[in-house]
């Protein structure tokens, strides 16, 4: 089965054209060549690609008929990205809520003047080390 048909079988990627955008940037790998869209993979094929700020490592088990549903896609790959890849999102995603929540608008003076000051104190201490 080609690589962008498979990667949109095992629902990685809503569509087989994101693949297909992604394979040209040269974002995949098979067994570590960058891989065309029209490459074939079979079982034991080790996939990495980048999503979502995680570098995805899986294997290929098994090659789907066609797209298979959510609870399925387990018999058909392997997911061997490391546990501390999806904790690193979880921290990115929790630091740009800290100071402000998404969908608050445009920050006011005294946030802004916070924000330089938090700049400043970070400068600061570089320079007394």
């Amino acid at each position: 089965m080609r690589i962008d048909k498979y990667l949109w079988c095992v629902r990685y990627y809503k569509t087989r054209n994101m693949v297909t955008e992604a394979c040209k940037k040269n974002h995949i790998t098979v067994n570590g060549q960058v891989a065309k869209p029209s490459k074939e993979v079979f079982p034991t094929d080790k996939i990495t690609f980048r999503k979502d700020q995680i570098t995805q490592i899986i294997t290929v088990l098994d090659i789907p008929e066609s797209r298979v549903g959510a609870k399925l896609v387990d018999i058909y790959r392997k997911n061997e990205t490391p546990a501390e890849a999806y904790a690193h999102l979880e921290l990115l995603k929790l630091s740009k809520e800290h100071y402000r929540k998404t969908g608050t608008g445009r920050p006011t003076k005294k946030d802004r003047r916070d924000i330089d000051e938090y700049g400043n104190d970070i400068i600061e201490e570089e320079e007394t080390e």
